[in-house]
């Protein structure tokens, strides 16, 4: 029962995370998300009067790709100081060069109460952390279209920038196995429960005990009252460093902006198909 109430409690949290509020189109889809309306928790980090406009962003944001990029979203004017002009655009064989008066602030998850990652381990989530780290990939994986939006920055002399912007098949995307399932597991709920471990661990909150986490194993039988709701048009992810080959393991984070709430799901691929073997909320 614990455990139960437990799941219950953090699945409340991210209702309305399958109706995915960003764009359904090709290319435009970038430009859409950055007028995504009714935005929640964000409100209170992004307003169409833009608050932080005027704030410089501290000089040790650079040091960490997160707290440089959560600035750079959040700022038009910083935005437009740590793009390099004319941004270079690139889908298949079209090369677009975007001027600065052209730029229209981008905003990336900002306006949503989550955004999500993808880890090949644990060891790998340590990466955020890293200083060394001199280029990131932000990506919008759009699942209606089939396509990954991926703007590249890089840290050159100490300052991060948006290098670039490029948009890629998901089939050519180094997680492109695990985005297929990931899109059907989101969206089938047979295909979802087929695609679980006998045994799937369970860490959450203690509903007795703010202080303390409880353990427990979820069947299959009983996954329905744990299953949480999971974006489906869309997700985003940021690659640190260069990208890995995807493996056979995959940790998929749904992290809360404005509450502190995370969720982890881990998957294993066993026989050549992804399972969920662990949720941790």
């Amino acid at each position: 029962m614990k455990r139960y109430l437990a799941a219950l409690f953090f699945i409340s949290l991210l209702t309305g995370c399958g109706g995915n509020k960003s764009g359904q189109g090709g290319d435009d889809v970038a430009a859409d998300s950055t007028a995504t309306a009714d935005s929640t928790a964000a409100d209170s980090i992004v307003s169409a009067n833009d608050p932080y406009a005027d704030i410089p962003m501290p000089k040790a944001a650079d040091e960490l790709f997160d707290d440089f990029f959560f600035n750079f979203a959040a700022n038009k004017n910083l935005q437009r100081e740590r793009i390099m002009f004319p941004l270079k655009k690139i889908n298949g064989q079209k090369v677009e060069l975007i001027e600065k008066k052209q730029w229209k602030t981008e905003r990336y998850f900002m306006r949503q109460d989550y955004y999500t990652l993808l880890f090949n381990s644990e060891r790998q989530m340590e990466v955020v952390k890293d200083t060394s780290i001199n280029h990131a990939v932000v990506e919008m994986i759009y699942f209606n279209t089939g396509a990954v939006i991926q703007h590249i920055f890089d840290r050159m002399r100490g300052t991060w920038m948006l290098t670039s912007i490029q948009t890629i098949p998901i089939s050519s995307s180094v997680n492109s196995s695990f985005l297929d399932f990931y899109h059907h597991f989101a969206t089938d709920s047979v295909f979802q429960t087929e695609s679980l471990f006998e045994n799937i661990q369970f860490v959450g909150p203690d509903p007795d005990d703010d202080f303390s986490q409880m353990e427990g194993v979820i069947s299959p039988d009983t996954w329905e009252a744990f299953a949480p709701e999971l974006p489906k048009k869309m997700i985003y992810n940021i690659i640190y460093g260069q990208p890995r080959r995807e493996g056979n393991s995959m940790i998929f984070v749904l992290r809360g902006i404005a509450n502190g709430m995370e969720m982890q799901l881990t998957f294993k691929r066993s026989g050549g198909k992804w399972k969920l073997q662990k949720m941790t909320t």
